[in-house]
């Protein structure tokens, strides 16, 4: 008897009530008998809305995923700018997701054209720059911001569900976008709302998250480890502790 698929989900901030609706929806999307743990890094900014926030998270998110990597058979990186997701791939051979990839994959599947709706003004660059990373560039005609912060996303739900609407009504009618990413993990569970009010797909990155890491460790796919995501180099890196050191994370063979 197989065991059942275990999927770490990692908060890429330290706020515990937006790990707390990560994991609703992750349980949400899972199939029956996945079990998900969904956490967040010990060390770290409470939001991420910029990018001295996102290079300070992932010491911790890359530390929360080397501590339990024997744990685990997949991980989820539940931050739409995808932080670390390239690291974390070097110091595991198990499938890495980042929540942003894994929700343009859907989008990508189900519309033409689509678009991304997020939190703050600042963070455009940011999307941007993910968005070309993953190689969508070409297949999303719309970002729109909302101004929200992050934390808002978690603390004032019904604000953070009329002002995506109001930008998604913007990307639909002025941009053409035929689908919506939610370009925020704190904006988890709204999308079927949205869809009823706009009249488009709308994914929830977290889920979309889920369901592709499921499908990985189902298809028994691993990362490879022929060049570029090798494990790290061989050398002592100051100041951080013994299991964080590359000659404790060899997953090459």
């Amino acid at each position: 008897m197989t065991h059942p698929i275990r999927i770490q989900v990692i908060n890429g901030n330290t706020f515990a009530a937006m790990t707390q609706g990560i994991d609703e929806s992750a349980q949400s999307a899972r199939f029956p008998g996945t079990e998900i743990v969904t956490t967040q890094p010990q060390i770290g900014p409470q939001s991420i809305e910029g990018y001295y926030d996102e290079y300070l998270a992932i010491p911790g998110i890359l530390e929360t995923l080397i501590l339990s990597e024997s744990q685990f058979d997949a991980f989820i990186i539940a931050c739409w700018g995808d932080p670390g997701v390239e690291a974390a791939r070097e110091v595991t051979r198990k499938p890495v997701v980042g929540i942003a990839e894994a929700s343009m994959y859907v989008a990508n599947m189900v519309a033409a054209r689509w678009g991304v709706v997020t939190t703050g003004h600042r963070i455009l660059d940011m999307i941007e720059k993910t968005i070309h990373r993953t190689g969508f560039a070409h297949r999303c005609v719309s970002i729109r911001t909302t101004g929200l912060a992050v934390v808002e996303t978690e603390t004032a739900r019904q604000a953070t569900l009329d002002a995506l609407e109001a930008v998604g009504r913007v990307a639909i009618a002025q941009d053409k976008a035929e689908a919506l990413c939610l370009g925020c993990a704190g904006m988890s569970g709204l999308d079927h709302e949205l869809e009823h009010r706009l009249g488009v797909p709308v994914i929830d990155a977290v889920a979309a998250a889920v369901k592709m890491a499921e499908s990985l460790v189902s298809l028994k796919k691993q990362t490879s480890k022929a060049l570029t995501y090798k494990s790290p180099e061989l050398k002592p890196i100051q100041g951080y502790p013994s299991h964080m050191q590359p000659v404790n994370l060899q997953r090459d063979s």
